[in-house]
């Protein structure tokens, strides 16, 4: 990182955008269940960008300070680490970019519930050269750390450094984006592994007075958008960051700051007087105090909920349970929000260790998708909807296609012959998969995956896993993993654009590519598809999409994802993220 004179570049940039509709696609099988009283949450509308938006935020109608809200996320396990370069969790990325972690954009929510991209610790959404292959981002002077210190540029800069270092933050976003993206990114080993902790020995980041300049590797048109995540935001110069402390710790710059953490079991936030609203152009502040309590039991939850006790008042619960939509519906009204979200969960067949594409097929058609989203607690219809593509509805230059002509839904007859034609009809085939044993409906889902499977000619070894799944998927090193030859990925891209998801998903030694799809042709093509003129790459991404899912089937997309939010009583403003698929952190308050 190095001090230069920044280039003069030229505002605006063209990115493609998320639109899915509330209700979810179309689908065989059951029809969606509700009365229609839920209100229903939008994303991505349109890729609306406010270029000059300044603080403070608008306030909300009616809002009032004070008071503790609690958020209840059964089945969550909340994140590995508080660290802003580290997090790629989207329950642990939507509390700490709304409350506590600021970056050099962010999203706003218009009056139709679109998110807006709008400036954050830069004071705009950045200029850039002709060829999107620089990127300058001007850093306000009015923001402040927790202890009333400003954020320096140099903060900035050192802080969007830290998320090349792969193997200190190896589940880390950067590891995917700023790796591939920055100039030389990919043979910088980053200031801890590299033993370069002031970064001076990486030139692809500049700073100029104000001013931060990225140079880029390729054309990254999207900067912006990559810009709202929280690793691309500051971290404080020397030991106060070392990660072994700061993950517990993280300084904030947002509303709210740290007060203590328990892993798995419970986050707390408390107001951080040294935020100023005039320097923030989408935060709020107006709880006293924010409480989530991970892993939470989900039926009672539900009955708390739904029961109106007073402890219910002042809480919102992420998720409801299995049974529980059609009473939650009529008895809470708005206060049940449903909000679709970019998200696509997958299963992951190993691509060295079920070579055949039949085999894959023959699992997409095992996968008895209805009874795994009843037992994971999820609504058919209404909070998961079938999946054909991975890119979901709505993003710009997605195909409409089915792989086999129609829908993909549990056939285990199909199945079976599936794994005949492949040479595998006289004995099942053997499966090893992992499951999340301290979460009860994980468990029951494993249950009908299992007995999906089964019926449809495989012979299942599932084995239980007491942390996040995750942490044995993505650790090459791990001899469980190295044992499985299914695993699976529940992905929501970094910003609204196949760029985002694809490689993420698909390409040769990607952090997020479970299934160890490793196809060079496809490689190449996402590399040139990156260079094409921006008005071409939706379409383009969209045809890749098709062409490796037809010709591959690498991975089985297993739902478009969908959430519904539960709010208590005195929650004013009960609205959701539609950026995220989350709970609109930045603009609830408690009703005095």
């Amino acid at each position: 990182m190095r001090a230069s004179r920044a280039l003069a570049c030229a505002l605006g940039a063209a990115v493609v955008a998320l639109a899915a509709c509330s209700g979810g696609v179309s689908r065989p099988g059951t029809p969606a269940i509700g009365g229609g009283k839920v209100r229903s949450q939008i994303p991505f509308s349109g890729g609306s960008k406010d270029f000059g938006r300044q603080g403070p935020a608008a306030p909300v109608e009616g809002a009032t300070p004070g008071g503790t809200i609690t958020v209840h996320l059964p089945g969550a396990p909340g994140p590995d680490s508080l660290d802003p370069t580290a997090g790629w969790s989207v329950v642990g990325n939507a509390i700490q970019q709304a409350l506590v972690s600021r970056s050099l954009t962010q999203y706003a929510r218009d009056a139709d519930g679109n998110p807006v991209l709008v400036p954050d610790l830069a004071t705009d959404l950045g200029s850039h050269n002709e060829d999107y292959t620089e990127w300058t981002f001007t850093i306000r002077d009015d923001a402040t750390w927790q202890d009333g210190s400003p954020v320096t540029p140099a903060e900035v800069a050192f802080g969007i450094c830290r998320s090349l270092d792969v193997e200190e933050f190896p589940a880390g976003p950067g590891a995917q984006y700023s790796r591939t993206y920055f100039a030389g990114g990919s043979d910088y080993d980053g200031p801890y592994t590299g033993n370069d902790p002031g970064c001076d020995d990486y030139d692809a980041i500049t700073v100029d007075g104000q001013d931060v300049t990225i140079e880029m590797e390729q054309p990254f048109p999207d900067m912006d958008y990559w810009g709202a995540v929280m690793a691309m935001g500051p971290a404080p110069l020397g030991d106060a960051a070392d990660p072994i402390t700061y993950r517990q710790q993280p300084m904030a710059t947002g509303p709210y700051l740290v007060e203590s953490w328990s892993p798995d079991e419970e986050l707390v936030l408390v107001r951080n007087d040294a935020w100023d609203a005039r320097s923030d152009p989408a935060r709020h502040q107006y709880p006293d105090r924010w409480v989530f309590k991970f892993n939470a039991d989900q039926a009672m939850v539900d009955e708390m909920m739904l029961s109106g006790t007073s402890e219910s008042r002042t809480s919102l619960a992420t998720s409801l349970g299995p049974g529980r939509y059609t009473e939650a519906d009529a008895v809470l009204g708005e206060r049940l929000v449903q909000q679709s979200s970019p998200c696509v969960t997958t299963l992951a067949p190993d691509y060295s260790k079920i070579e055949e594409i039949e085999v894959r097929k023959a699992l997409a058609y095992a996968y008895p998708y209805e009874d795994v989203w009843i037992a994971d607690g999820e609504v058919p219809g209404v909070t998961r909807d079938y999946a054909s593509s991975v890119m979901p509805p709505g993003m710009v230059g997605r195909h409409v296609f089915q792989v086999d002509g129609e829908q993909i839904t549990y056939d285990p007859a199909r199945s079976r012959a599936l794994l005949s034609d492949a040479g595998h009809g006289d004995e099942p085939y053997p499966i090893t998969m992992i499951y999340y044993e301290l979460d009860p409906q994980a468990r029951d889902a494993q249950d009908q995956i299992t007995k999906g499977l089964e019926a449809g000619g495989f012979e299942v070894r599932a084995f239980p896993v007491q942390e996040s799944p995750y942490n044995t998927w993505l650790n090459p090193d791990d001899e469980l993993n190295q044992r499985l030859n299914v695993r699976g990925v529940n992905f929501c891209p970094a910003w609204p654009a196949g760029a985002a998801l694809l490689p993420a998903l698909l390409e040769g030694g990607a952090v997020f590519n479970t299934a160890g799809f490793d196809e060079p042709e496809v490689d190449e093509a996402m590399d040139r598809l990156a260079t094409l003129p921006i008005g071409e790459q939706p379409e383009a991404w969209g045809e890749l999409d098709e062409q490796v899912m037809t010709d591959y089937f690498p991975i089985i997309p297993t739902a478009y994802v969908n959430k519904l939010f539960v709010f208590g009583a005195d929650i004013g403003n009960p609205t959701g993220d539609g950026s995220m698929g989350t709970p609109n952190y930045k603009d609830l308050y408690v009703v005095q």
